[in-house]
């Protein structure tokens, strides 16, 4: 593709983004319900129907933040979800949800005042993730 072209179809995808809505939490809750209260239980407290089989038990969700020191790293919780940059746990394999990285992006600011075009459905599961923190 010529360089003018790539340019040119960035730049509408950036518009695009700039754009759209961030998602809420009510859509990023029924995306944890699909994908994730499995294990992580539905309140996100590693409590899910499979977590007790399971060695390491599945983080609380919903201490997040507390363990980050008060703030919700956003930028590590996306990498943590898309696979990007996992904590290498011995026999567990968290699984990669390809559907959440793919859709409308949406500006997500990842902490150092960058707005980071994101997939629409990652974004929405943050924006749960981040109002359940306790």
């Amino acid at each position: 593709m010529k360089y003018w072209m790539m340019a040119a179809a960035l730049g509408v995808g950036a518009m695009a983004c700039a754009e759209a809505e961030m998602p809420e939490a009510p859509e990023g809750e029924a995306i944890f319900a699909e994908n994730c209260a499995l294990c992580h239980g539905a309140g996100g407290r590693g409590d899910g129907a499979i977590a007790a089989g399971l060695r390491p038990r599945p983080s609380d969700l919903t201490q997040i933040s507390r363990r980050a020191g008060g703030a919700f790293p956003v930028a590590e919780v996306l990498s943590q979800i898309d696979g990007y940059e996992r904590d290498a746990i011995a026999g567990v394999d968290m699984p990669e949800f390809g559907a959440l990285l793919e859709g409308d992006l949406v500006p997500v600011d990842t902490g150092d005042g960058v707005m980071t075009p994101t997939p629409r459905p990652l974004a929405a599961l943050l924006a749960y993730l981040e109002s359940i923190q306790r």
